[in-house]
C-alpha cells in the first residue's frame, strides 16, 4: 500500500461522531492522521492507537497520546475504557474480526460509540463480473484487496456489530456521490443501492435489554 493510504483522514465519519469523547481508540490507525484530526475536535480527549505496521511507529507517536505497534491477530494490550472506538478499514484484514471488535470494546461505557468501516463485496464492480463471467479477481487495493481475509455485505456488516453487542445509530454509504452513480440510483428507484455502495461506515452503541435494531438513517458520501 502507498503512503497516502496510511495518512488519509477519514472525514467521512464526521456525521457519525458523538458530541463528546474523552478516550479515543483508533484501531489500525496508520500514522494517526484521523486521530490527530479528532484531537482538534475533542481537545481534552486522550488518543490511543493500535497499528500493525512497525514502519509507521515514529510518525504515529507524534500524532497520538499513546501508540502501540501490535499484531491485531495476536494478543492485544489493555486499552482501558474508551468511549469512542474506530475500526476504519481494518476488520476485513483480520482472521477473527468479531473477537477483536468484542475484546477492544468490552469496557466501553454504555453511552460510548463505535464506528466501523467495511468494503462492500456486493458492489457492482464485483457482482457484475461474478454474474457475467462467474468469477472475480483479487487486486492490490480496493474491495478485493489481496490482504482482505473477510468479505462483507450490508447485512453481514450490521451482524458483525450486533454480535459484539452493538445496535446501529447511523451509517454512511460511500461511493454514491458521483453523478453517474446518482443517476443510476434514481433510475432504479434505490433498488440497486446496495450494488452502488463501495463501503459501509456504521456507528453503533450498546444494545439495551429489549432494544430492537432501529432503521438506519443513511448518509451518502
Amino acid at each position: 500500500m502507498n503512503d497516502a493510504y496510511y495518512k488519509f483522514v477519514r472525514r467521512d465519519i464526521e456525521h457519525l461522531l458523538p458530541k463528546t469523547a474523552k478516550r479515543i481508540l483508533d484501531v489500525g490507525a496508520g500514522v494517526g492522521a484521523t486521530s490527530r484530526w479528532l484531537k482538534a475536535r475533542y481537545a481534552s480527549a486522550f488518543t490511543l492507537a493500535l497499528e500493525g505496521n512497525s514502519s509507521l511507529r515514529e510518525e504515529l507517536r507524534q500524532n497520538v497520546d499513546e501508540a502501540h505497534i501490535v499484531d491485531l491477530n495476536g494478543p492485544l494490550p489493555d486499552v482501558g475504557a474508551p468511549d469512542l472506538v474506530l475500526f476504519l478499514d481494518v476488520l476485513e484484514h483480520l482472521l477473527h474480526p468479531e473477537d477483536v471488535l468484542a475484546q477492544l470494546t468490552t469496557n466501553m461505557p454504555a453511552d460510548g460509540t463505535v464506528i466501523v468501516s467495511l468494503p462492500n463485496v456486493a458492489h457492482l464492480s464485483v457482482s457484475a463480473p461474478l454474474l457475467l463471467k462467474g468469477a472475480f479477481e483479487y487486486s492490490d487495493a480496493g474491495i478485493l484487496d489481496r490482504t482482505h481475509l473477510r468479505l462483507f455485505t450490508r447485512k453481514s456488516a450490521i451482524e458483525l456489530l450486533n454480535s459484539a453487542g452493538f445496535t446501529m445509530t447511523g451509517g454512511v454509504r460511500s461511493g454514491l456521490g458521483g453523478p453517474r452513480t446518482r443517476i443510476l440510483d434514481r433510475l432504479t428507484f434505490g433498488a440497486a443501492r446496495d450494488h452502488l455502495t463501495k463501503q459501509y461506515v456504521l456507528a453503533g452503541s450498546r444494545i439495551s435489554s429489549g432494544t430492537a435494531e432501529r432503521p438506519i438513517r443513511w448518509q451518502t458520501f
